[in-house]
């Protein structure tokens, strides 16, 4: 069983963040697979099915970002869960727009859901999936918190799909083929 996480915030307010591009991910595999993301519990909403032949959960936390750890600390107890058995998937502002990062392990990089998520696992190997929103040229919790535009939201289509694959694959294979398929992704537009 695999537990995949998409980090974002709840509400209404933060559709469409660079902060919630994770929220988007969550909501693709959903529509992909088949998998209604309509339970609450565990401090966020969930949905259980399948990719392939292995079941997964897709979680979103409704705590808010810099408690992510809470709500995903809850779900690997009740279920169960090695942290080599989360996925989780969140926005990096040291990638471009749209391009893909993939690591087995690593330290926050200074995002405040990645802390948390160590925190309250106690490690830091867990699988992740970086989705570059790009660089900040303004204050940092106001470009985070910002909408995308219409033509990042373009972009970004490409990646949300490349970022479903990749989880595909991790489930398929595992997370050394995924890194080295997906790494570095970045759409191919010629605009």
């Amino acid at each position: 069983m695999f537990l995949i996480v998409g980090l974002g915030n709840p509400g209404i307010q933060y559709e469409n963040t660079r902060h919630n591009i994770g929220f988007n991910v969550i909501d693709n595999i959903s529509k992909e697979y088949n998998i209604d993301i309509n339970r609450e519990k565990f401090k966020g909403m969930y949905g259980e099915g399948f990719i392939g032949n292995t079941k997964v959960i897709l979680l979103k936390p409704t705590t808010y970002m810099n408690l992510s750890g809470e709500s995903i600390r809850e779900v690997v107890d009740f279920y169960k869960i090695t942290n080599e058995q989360i996925i989780v998937i969140y926005d990096d502002i040291s990638l471009d727009i749209g391009r893909l990062r993939l690591r087995e392990k690593g330290s926050a990089g200074g995002h405040n859901g990645i802390k948390s998520i160590i925190a309250h696992l106690g490690t830091d190997i867990f699988p992740r999936i970086k989705v570059g929103v790009g660089q900040p040229d303004v204050d940092l919790v106001k470009y985070v918190l910002g909408k995308f535009t219409k033509e990042e939201m373009d972009i970004l289509k490409f990646s949300i799909d490349a970022s479903t694959k990749a989880v595909e694959e991790i489930i398929k294979s595992d997370v050394k083929q995924a890194m080295n398929k997906y790494n570095g992704f970045k759409p191919n537009l010629s605009i």
